[in-house]
């Protein structure tokens, strides 16, 4: 409560000031403030200035991101108090100044155990830091995320939507570049459906970066997510283990261990688990000509053990030389047995024939990583740096399917087929990043980056013919796919106490080849492109900011976009790549506000974006097959609004919330078709947490996603609730967890398809997830909720 009414006077002394007329014998105060045992910055501490005598308080202000802060005052006969939840309150008294400044340099706070058991029940909720170029969202342990995959992390991340169908998309946009550290890895490739090997407790923060400047690559027209992993800094042996389990099942057992010392810092997770994921789904293609209706319904399960071990080392040379080794091994094993039930009726809308097609398949996924990392810095300035890293990655799939078709009724409809799937993706990144404060105000950063992306998709279909399995040469092929990105990079801030501004520039060439082995089809595209950025901000008060960003991407098209193969699981529904498909490249205008009212919180922004080469999905039907293909189609302008909020009335409540509202136009023409239309879509979350006696959080998540027009048809909205629940046992160190994800199974995915000769509707929908974690912290560490969760 102290600090509650330090932080209310503070905020009232500061609006009232704010409309004084500042003197000449102002004195400036400045400082930083760090941990004691870590050195790390601590944010949001309160640094408060009171008057010697009558102990009453003159004024005072927060530490940033960094732990600065920056005051000023007319008084003279006053002492300081730095305090933050969890820490031993600091005074000082001994004040010197000198030109009307005083400096006072690194205050460094310790530990207050007899209050630690408050400050890991306050410390929960995730927060978002701003920064010129981009938002730091904090993970806090929210509870709805108990035996979460990194996926639904980020569903909870402002800005950021993830679909049913795993898709990630930044403010309504598809395209996004996701990192981890700042780096690619094969547990951010959405294709190999890895990002469920990352859970909750694993994520540290998430940077969304919607204009990323000159020196992040330029892939990703919607932004990018930069993962922070968690790397613990605690001396001594740290570590945690957990127990989940769910319906429908999901069970795991993870074990996190770090082992800190002076000159190395050991670290690793280790998780093991079985999932099953169910998925209904309901399919109709109508033939407008005939009127001929193919009906499909079926249930399709991905059941999967997964392994997932990390381990990594920090190696301090000395105080300015860091060598980091890491490597990341997961296995998948996987069964995925499906039903569907077909029956096609003819123009009179008779039954002509019904049957069941069954599917068996088996996959095994080897994946790993592994990665070197050397930074030094220099005597001058800690931020002074180079930093170089090579980092290596692999992902393989050998995959046999089985699919048995059995006539139920009518014309006989038996068929049966086998597929074999080898697939081989190796990437290697090369990347070297010099950053270099020039002074308090300028900083320059350069750097280079090379980046090797080798894939081979061999794929064989084989149809059944009397009793012997004949291979399918239309069907089958080996794709091969190769990409050469070369980057180099220049940018430079100037950033004062209230002023900032970034630009940069960045320049890309892109070698890409693809083969058809079989066929010896190729194609290769060689172009080399700008990419500017500019970036500035400005401080209008301590409640009110303002920033402004522009920066130009591009969006490579990825493997499945280009592949001209496809699964069979439905084959009157199918998706094929587009091997001469063409980059898509957009230019993102932006300006943010963020301010405080109170004890809420706001960031509202309005943004622009124009694309080229827009890759759209465009589906053709002949004989009652819908197949659906990548294209390049016309351009797409867009304008947008979109505001998250933060509002803590008390210690014990807290809610949070955000709104996107996005109105597109879209121009173009495909063969004959024109694809001219206009449209707009939205979201919106609200979420509240409750704390209660007895250590017991409670946490409720709502969202919405509106529908949308496409160029063939529109997509259906749809409404979901989370909810979770915490009790905090042994004084913290252990920790229950129930989570409800889509309480009422609302969460769905529904298409339509309309044009003059056919219509196409597709469902699915994958139900409600329950999941009970418990989980004991051991050493210095502190409970978790991991579960080596797989993607949903």
């Amino acid at each position: 409560m102290k600090t509650f009414y330090i932080n209310l006077s503070i905020v009232l002394i500061q609006v009232i000031s704010g409309f004084a007329i500042a003197q000449d014998n102002d004195i400036n105060i400045s400082g930083v403030v760090l941990e004691e045992a870590t050195s790390q910055p601590i944010p949001y501490a309160t640094v408060a200035l009171y008057r010697k005598n009558s102990k009453e308080i003159i004024t005072g202000t927060s530490t940033d991101y960094e732990g600065k802060f920056n005051l000023m005052t007319t008084a003279s006969n006053f002492y300081i108090e730095i305090s933050f939840m969890g820490f031993k309150t600091k005074s000082i008294t001994q004040l010197n100044s000198s030109h009307s400044k005083i400096n006072l340099g690194v205050i460094k706070l310790a530990e207050d155990s007899e209050s630690l058991e408050e400050v890991v029940v306050r410390a929960d909720v995730s927060k978002t830091v701003f920064k010129l170029d981009k938002r730091v969202f904090n993970i806090g342990k929210d509870i709805s995320s108990t035996g979460a995959s990194a996926l639904e992390v980020l569903n909870s991340v402002p800005s950021v939507t993830v679909n049913i169908e795993g898709e990630i998309s930044l403010r309504g946009s598809s395209g996004v570049q996701i990192l981890i550290n700042g780096k690619p890895s094969v547990l951010a490739d959405e294709s190999s459906n890895a990002l469920g090997t990352l859970t909750a407790d694993m994520i540290e923060s998430i940077e969304v970066i919607t204009n990323p400047s000159a020196k992040y690559e330029a892939s990703g027209t919607a932004g990018i997510l930069n993962i922070i992993l968690k790397k613990e800094e605690k001396k001594g042996w740290n570590g945690s283990v957990s127990l989940n389990t769910g319906t429908p099942d999901n069970h795991s057992v993870g074990l996190s261990l770090n082992r800190r010392t002076e000159k190395f810092n050991l670290f690793t997770q280790i998780g093991v688990g079985y999932r099953s994921l169910p998925r209904d789904s309901e399919a109709i293609n109508t033939n407008l000509a005939d009127n001929e209706v193919i009906y499909s319904v079926g249930t399709s399960y991905r059941d999967e053990t997964f392994y997932n071990f990390t381990l990594g080392t920090d190696y301090h040379i000395n105080d300015l030389n860091v060598l980091t080794l890491s490597g990341n091994f997961a296995y998948e094993v996987e069964d995925q047995p499906s039903e569907t039930n077909f029956r096609y009726y003819d123009s009179n809308n008779v039954l002509v024939s019904n049957w069941v097609r069954k599917e068996i398949t088996e996959a095994t996924n080897p994946k790993y990583q592994y990665d070197f990392n050397y930074k030094k810095q220099f005597k001058n300035n800690s931020e002074h740096a180079l930093q170089l890293s090579a980092l290596g990655r692999f992902f393989g799939k050998d995959q046999s399917s089985e699919f048995i078709n059995s006539t139920i009724s009518g014309t006989d409809a038996n068929s049966n087929q086998q597929t074999k799937t080898d697939f081989k993706q190796a990437d290697y990144t090369f990347k070297a990043d010099y950053t270099n404060p020039l002074s308090d105000s300028y900083t320059i950063e350069a750097g280079a980056q090379y980046v090797i992306n080798d894939v081979g998709n061999d794929y064989q279909v084989s149809d059944l013919e009397g009793t012997d399995y004949v291979v399918n040469e239309d069907l089958t092929n080996n794709f091969e796919y190769n990409q050469k990105v070369l980057g180099i990079y220049f940018t430079g801030a100037y950033e004062l106490e209230k002023w900032g501004i970034k630009a940069g520039l960045r320049l890309e060439n892109t070698d890409l080849s693809t083969l058809l082995t079989n066929t010896n089809v190729s194609n290769s595209q060689n172009f080399t492109n700008y990419f500017p950025s500019f970036h500035t901000s400005y401080k209008l008060s301590d409640n009110m900011s303002l920033q402004a960003g522009y920066s130009r991407r591009v969006f490579r098209p990825r493997l499945w976009d280009l592949n001209p193969f496809f699964n069979i699981r439905n084959n009157f529904n199918i998706t094929v790549g587009n091997p001469d498909l063409q980059p898509e490249f957009t230019d993102s205008y932006e300006i943010t506000s963020i301010y405080k009212i109170g004890k809420a919180s706001f960031s509202s922004s309005i943004y622009h974006k124009y694309t080229t080469e827009v890759i759209e999905r465009v589906s053709t039907f002949n004989d009652n097959v819908t197949t659906t293909t990548t294209e390049n189609i016309g351009t797409n302008a867009s304008i947008g609004f979109e505001t998250n909020g933060k509002y803590s009335p008390t210690n014990w409540l807290t809610l949070t919330g955000d709104f996107n509202f996005n109105y597109f136009d879209r121009v173009g023409n495909f063969e004959t078709e024109s694809f001219d239309f206009s449209g707009n879509q939205w979201s919106s979350r609200l979420g509240t947490k409750v704390g209660l006696p007895a250590d017991i959080d409670v946490e409720l998540t709502g969202r919405y996603q509106s529908g949308y027009n496409t160029i063939q048809g529109d997509v259906s909205g749809y409404a979901f609730l989370d909810f979770g629940l915490r009790k905090k046992i042994l004084k913290g160190k252990a920790v229950v967890n129930i989570g409800v994800r889509d309480v009422f199974e609302s969460r769905i995915s529904e298409s339509f398809v309309s044009q003059p000769t056919f219509e196409t509707y597709s469902h699915s929908q994958r139900g409600r997830f329950i999941t009970l974690g418990v989980s004991y912290g051991f050493g210095k560490g502190e409970a978790m909720t991991y579960s080596g969760g797989r993607r949903r």
